[in-house]
C-alpha cells in the first residue's frame, strides 16, 4: 500500500500529465482555426476549407477528452486534497468557478455551431463562432493559470481562523488574481501550446511530403500536406525563438520570487558565484543522477551562465544555495534533469525553425529528406517540453502546495487511508491511460482519412447560403 500523501501526489501528477495534452492541442489549434475560417470565408479557396475541416475534427476530439479529464481533476481537490481546499478554497475556488461559468460555457455554446453549422448559418455568425470558441479556449487557461500562479506567488490574502481551522481569507482580489507570476505563466504556456501544435502540424506534413517527394509514393491531397507543413513552419519560426527569449526572462522572475526553486533547477546546494549553465549535462555516476550537484556534473555549458541568467547579465552574480533554506528541499534530481531536457528541446525547436525556414527560402523544403525526418521525430516533442515545464513548475515548488503558506503534506485529506490511495491511483492509471490510447487511436484515424476533397468540399453558391446572405443582385 502507498502512503496517502505519496499516492495523492502521484495520482494528481498522473491525471495532470495526461490531461494537459488535450488543452495544449485545443489551445494551440485555436488561432490556426480562426485564421483558416477567416481565409475560407474571405477567399473561398478549397485549401482553407480543407484545413479548417480537418483540424476542427482534431480540435473537437481534444476538447471533448480534455473536458472529461479536466473535470475529474477538480474533484480530486475534494477527495485527495480536502485540507488544501479547506484552507485555500476561498482563493482557489473563485478562478475555477469562473473558468466553468465564463470560459467553458462560451466555448461549449459556440462549439456546436463551429463544428456542425457551416452550411446552416451565415458567414458572419460562423466567424463569430470560430472566434468565440478560440477565445473560450484561451480564457480557460486564464482562470486556471490565475489559480496556479497564486499558489506560486500568493498575494492579497490574510490567514484567519474559522471553526478551528486556519484558512486563507481573500482581502485584495486584484493583488491575488493579478499576482506577479500570472503574466509569465500565461505567455509561456500559450506560446508553448501554439509551438506544440506547430510542431505537430509540421511533423505530419513532413511525413506525407517525405513519402511523396522523397520516396515518390502516390499521396492523395499532397498540396494539403505541403501547406500544412508550411503553416507549421511559419508558426514555429515565431514561437520557438519567443519561447527561448521569454524563458530567459521567466527564469529571472523565478530567482526573485522562488529562489529555492531556481537553486533546484540549477542543482546549486552551496551559495556560490560564477555558476555555469549546463545546456547538456551528464552524470558521471548513478549517485550524481539521483543527487545532481552543479560542481560535480560533467557537461557542456556556459561558464557563469546560470549566474548571468539569475542576475540579468552578471556572470559573477551569487546564487543562493539550497542548504540555506530551512526544511525539506524539492526533489532536485527531477527538477534539474527536467529543466535541462526542456531547455535542450527549446533550442532544438529554434534550430528546426531556422533550418526549415532556410530550406523554404532556398526552394528545397519539399526535397530535404533529413529535415523531413527531423520534423517527423519532433512531432510530439512540443508536448513533451510542456510536460517537462510543468514538472519543473510543480515539483520545484515542493514541499509547498501554496508557497510559504501550506505544505503539501498538510494539504492532503486527513481521512484518506493507504488502501484508498492505492486503489484510486491504480484505477486512475487504467482509466486515464485508456483514454489517452483511445484519443490516440481516433486522431490516427482522422489523419489516415485525410482532408475532405472533391465532392466532399462545399460549394458556397447563392442556393447554399442562408437567405439573410443572399442579396438582390443574386
Amino acid at each position: 500500500m502507498i502512503d496517502p500523501v505519496l499516492g495523492s501526489r502521484l495520482q494528481f501528477a498522473l491525471t495532470t500529465i495526461v490531461h494537459i495534452i488535450f488543452p495544449v492541442m485545443s489551445m494551440g489549434l485555436a488561432p490556426f482555426l480562426v485564421y483558416f475560417t477567416w481565409k475560407d470565408i474571405r477567399t473561398g479557396e478549397p485549401i482553407y476549407e480543407q484545413l479548417r475541416r480537418f483540424w476542427t475534427r482534431i480540435f473537437a476530439v481534444s476538447f471533448v477528452v480534455g473536458t472529461v479529464t479536466g473535470i475529474v481533476l477538480e474533484f480530486e481537490f475534494g477527495t485527495n486534497f480536502a485540507a488544501f481546499s479547506t484552507t485555500a478554497g476561498e482563493l482557489f475556488g473563485g478562478p475555477l468557478a469562473l473558468e466553468g461559468m465564463m470560459a467553458f460555457m462560451l466555448e461549449a455554446t459556440f462549439l456546436g455551431i463551429f463544428v456542425f453549422g457551416r452550411e446552416r448559418v451565415g458567414n458572419a455568425l460562423y466567424m463569430v463562432s470560430a472566434v468565440a470558441v478560440g477565445l473560450g479556449t484561451w480564457l480557460s487557461a486564464v482562470w486556471i493559470l490565475i489559480a496556479n500562479s497564486w499558489m506560486q506567488t500568493p498575494r492579497g490574502y490574510e490567514l484567519t481562523t474559522a471553526n478551528g481551522h486556519t484558512i486563507v481569507e481573500l482581502v485584495d482580489p486584484v493583488a491575488a488574481y493579478a499576482n506577479p507570476r500570472f503574466p509569465w505563466m500565461f505567455v509561456h504556456m500559450q506560446n508553448a501550446a501554439v509551438e506544440s501544435v506547430a510542431l505537430f502540424m509540421a511533423g505530419l506534413g513532413a511525413y506525407f511530403v517525405f513519402r511523396h517527394h522523397v520516396w515518390e509514393y502516390p499521396v492523395e491531397n499532397v498540396a494539403f500536406w505541403e501547406t500544412t507543413l508550411k503553416f507549421g513552419l511559419i508558426a514555429l519560426l515565431v514561437t520557438a525563438p519567443l519561447q527561448v527569449l521569454h524563458g530567459d526572462l521567466y527564469a529571472r522572475h523565478i530567482v526573485e520570487t522562488q529562489p529555492q526553486k531556481f537553486a533546484a533547477m540549477e542543482a546549486v546546494w552551496e551559495t556560490d558565484s560564477y555558476v555555469p549553465e549546463y545546456i547538456v549535462a551528464f552524470p558521471t555516476s548513478l549517485d550524481q543522477l539521483l543527487d545532481p550537484r552543479a560542481k560535480e556534473i560533467f557537461g557542456i555549458g556556459i561558464p557563469g551562465g546560470a549566474s548571468w541568467l539569475a542576475s540579468g547579465g552578471d556572470p559573477q552574480a551569487t546564487i543562493q544555495g539550497l542548504e540555506e533554506f530551512e526544511g525539506k528541499q524539492p526533489p532536485v534530481a527531477i527538477v534539474f534533469w527536467s529543466f535541462r531536457m526542456m531547455v535542450g528541446l527549446g533550442f532544438w525547436f529554434v534550430l528546426l525553425a531556422v533550418w526549415g525556414g532556410y530550406r523554404w527560402w532556398s526552394g528545397e523544403l519539399l526535397e530535404d529528406d533529413l529535415l523531413h525526418k527531423a520534423l517527423m521525430l519532433s512531432t510530439l516533442l512540443g508536448i513533451v517540453a510542456v510536460e517537462l515545464g510543468w514538472i519543473v513548475t510543480e515539483v520545484g515548488r515542493q514541499p509547498w502546495v501554496v508557497q510559504d503558506v501550506l505544505r503539501t503534506t498538510d494539504g492532503v485529506s486527513p481521512g484518506l487511508t493507504a488502501g484508498e490511495a492505492t486503489v484510486t491511483l491504480v484505477g486512475f492509471a487504467v482509466v486515464y491511460l485508456g483514454l489517452l490510447a483511445l484519443y490516440t487511436y481516433v486522431v490516427v484515424r482522422i489523419v489516415r482519412a485525410g482532408p475532405p476533397d472533391g465532392d466532399d468540399l462545399a460549394t458556397r453558391d447563392a442556393s447554399d447560403r442562408p437567405a439573410s446572405e443572399v442579396s438582390a443582385d443574386d
